[in-house]
């Protein structure tokens, strides 16, 4: 037998074939979700994102969509076009950049929201409360420090 390329003796020892894993059991969950809505998972988060960032008062733009939700430009753009076009956000110039666009939830579009988080928040606690309280807030933790790794 070829000596194989991988690092792992077996794809279970690999942090990152687990992690491809686990975000496709979630993912699968979380679509079969919201189909029944007819909402993409990327444009609820993106209505999530702007619900969270209306009540915290923050000048909403596409980039800070990005920066925050880690979807890349091109797949922002498209949703937010779509949801635009369902009603469930505005999009408009910026007052002071013009190369930006200020982005806000409709009222329709926040009523969606509203009524989907729960919805999310429930698989959320199913899918994750296989796990302990603390396993839970070091999953966290770890998550966090890899994200904040990747910024620098």
């Amino acid at each position: 037998m070829t000596k194989l390329p991988f690092g792992f003796d077996r794809p279970e020892d690999s942090p990152g074939f687990l992690l491809w894993q686990v975000t496709m059991v979630w993912q699968r969950k979380i679509k079969r979700a919201l189909e029944e809505h007819d909402v993409a998972h990327a444009q609820f988060v993106i209505m999530a994102t702007l619900l969270w960032f209306e009540a915290h008062h923050y000048d909403t733009t596409q980039i800070l969509i990005v920066n925050w939700s880690k979807l890349d430009k091109m797949t922002v753009s498209k949703s937010l076009k779509k949801l635009a076009s369902l009603g469930f956000v505005n999009r408009i110039e910026h007052e002071t950049d013009t190369r930006a666009k200020s982005v806000s939830l409709t009222s329709k579009g926040r009523e969606l929201v509203y009524k989907l988080v729960p919805i999310i928040e429930k698989i959320d606690n199913e899918f994750f409360g296989k796990v302990s309280g603390s396993e839970q807030q070091s999953l966290i933790q770890i998550l966090r420090k890899l994200i904040d790794a990747d910024r620098e």
